[in-house]
């Protein structure tokens, strides 16, 4: 019996494999992602244990966070826009090996100058992260933005609540050298980035030239322009409420509840894990339903949980915060997708614009909290901060995308 050949059409298998979802690959950036945050979220988790060790004041703590993440808000939309230009697939693991010099110098500090050194350093790993891997995840998306996407950030989100949990269980008790031991996680994300260096070189052309046909017209420039000035006022009311959560409440509950750091971690791991649900949902039903659609959800939708919670008991206060995190994480994923519609063609500096906006909001948001909980409180701070959320009514003014 002979056996039959059967051709196949190179264009047509090349269409195919762009309308797959590769979900391996995707998960293996989610997993790298999940490592990165992990080392992140290491930073504001230490912060009770450095304050008490180098007799710093809250505006010490938020400059550390702010050289951090203005560090990685930065760099990451330059390299975004090289990236775009100048394919470099090895800037992955290189990125990561700069991340774990930065663990070694945070394990190492003797004093407030080193520990902002430490976290520069850190802050340029996350920078050279971020805009590539986001860009290997859409890759490998087969045309499901949202979803990859959202897949992406749930793996960051992810590595930050298990962050403080594991600080918790190994820094904490056994001090600053401890922190060394989170360079096994940067050891690991290395080699997983490695093997995503090799599939992009392999398929990533075929991948771009196929989704190229998911590629629809943008905004005109003047569209362009109104979507920016809203989606900053946008991540600024998300990303200083969540800085506000990630940096600070821990002092909130020890303050308000006289809770010990250890148990205060795990109230910020019930606030991150649920931060980490409503990334991985709000990427598939914006898919489904649309960017804008998702966007008016998450910031309308919070807002009765972020306006009681300064007045709920130590219960009610878990309850809310997880519920604001759940609600107000939805939208990151739409915002990301959506301001790549706005300008296709330039996924590297979407995202890293996006990403560094994340960040450096967040940086600025962690110094400018810190300085008004020095002067009024941390309890006043977090009765501020709940307004924060009606600015999604901004949300109206956003120009319509496919």
């Amino acid at each position: 019996m002979t056996k039959t050949a059967i051709s196949v059409n190179p264009a047509l298998a090349g269409e195919q494999a762009s309308n797959t979802f590769f979900a391996g690959i995707v998960g293996a950036t989610a997993f790298a992602h999940l490592l990165n945050d992990l080392i992140q979220a290491m930073l504001p988790a230490i912060f009770p244990m450095l304050k008490s060790q180098f007799s710093l004041s809250f505006g010490e703590i938020g400059l550390i966070a702010m050289t951090y993440q203005l560090t990685a808000a930065l760099l990451q939309p330059w390299v975004g826009w090289y990236t775009d230009r100048h394919p470099q697939p090895y800037l992955l693991p290189l990125g990561m090996v700069v991340t774990l010099l930065g663990i070694g110098l945070l394990a190492s500090a003797g004093s407030h100058g080193m520990l902002l050194l430490a976290a520069a350093v850190v802050g340029i790993g996350s920078a050279t992260f971020h805009p590539e891997a986001s860009r290997v995840a859409r890759m490998a998306s087969g045309g499901r933005f949202g979803t990859a996407q959202s897949t992406f950030q749930v793996g960051g989100n992810t590595g930050s609540a298990l962050g403080p949990l594991l600080t918790a269980a190994i820094v904490i008790p056994y001090g600053q050298p401890a922190i060394a031991w989170f360079m096994v996680a940067a050891l690991i994300a290395i080699g997983v980035l490695l093997r995503l260096t090799g599939w992009t070189l392999a398929h990533g052309h075929t991948q771009l030239k196929g989704l190229a046909r998911h590629q629809h017209r943008g905004l005109e420039r003047a569209g362009v322009v109104r979507a920016i000035v809203v989606i900053c006022l946008l991540m600024f009311a998300k990303f200083v409420y969540i800085a506000s959560f990630t940096n600070y409440f821990t002092f909130y509950l020890m303050q308000k509840f006289d809770l010990a750091v250890q148990e205060s971690q795990l109230f910020l791991f019930a606030f991150l894990a649920s931060v980490a649900v409503g990334t991985l949902a709000g990427g598939p039903v914006g898919d489904r339903v649309g960017r804008k659609a998702v966007i008016w959800i998450s910031f309308l939708g919070v807002v009765p949980f972020a306006l009681a919670l300064p007045y709920m008991d130590l219960f009610w206060t878990a309850v809310f915060a997880s519920l604001a995190g759940l609600v107000m994480s939805s939208a990151f994923a739409a915002l990301v997708v959506y301001a790549q519609e706005a300008v296709p063609g330039r996924v590297g500096l979407v995202s890293g614009l996006m990403f560094g906006l994340m960040f450096g909001i967040g940086g600025m948001g962690a110094a400018g909290l810190g300085q008004l909980a020095d002067q009024h409180g941390i309890v006043w701070v977090y009765g501020v901060t709940s307004f924060l959320p009606l600015l999604g009514l901004a949300t109206a003014f956003l120009p319509k995308t496919r």
